[in-house]
């Protein structure tokens, strides 16, 4: 199977999953799912958070998505137990929808890893 064709397949499965579990069967975009990653590497579940915090936990996300691929290293855990990166080396210039493939490759991979889907 080719790689592109490997990836929709798995993102489709890991869409239709995640949006039953998490959006009673509402169909999770990319934000979304990002946001469900940024939650579950923060693990504060049971809270709600600020338009800022919002945009921060989304940002944890990208991150943790990015970190395999060399772009982000973890650095620590502040005082309120939010993890901080660095940038380890920059994003090449991408254009939309490469960018859109390039996360759904990191999510895809995220939860593989975190044998959710297979």
């Amino acid at each position: 199977m080719a790689r592109d064709e490997q990836l929709k397949q798995r993102w489709d499965v890991l869409v239709e999953k995640l949006s039953n579990q998490f959006a009673d069967g509402d169909i999770l975009d990319v934000d979304g799912i990002i946001y469900l990653i940024g939650i579950q590497e923060l693990g504060k579940f049971n809270k709600k958070f600020k338009k800022d915090e919002k945009v921060n936990i989304m940002h944890i996300a990208i991150c943790r998505l990015l970190e395999p691929f060399g772009y982000y290293e973890f650095s620590h855990f502040d005082n309120d137990g939010w993890p901080h990166y660095h940038v380890k080396d920059q994003l090449p210039h991408l254009k939309a929808g490469e960018q859109t493939v390039l996360m759904k490759e990191a999510i895809v991979q995220y939860f593989i890893d975190n044998t959710y889907i297979h």
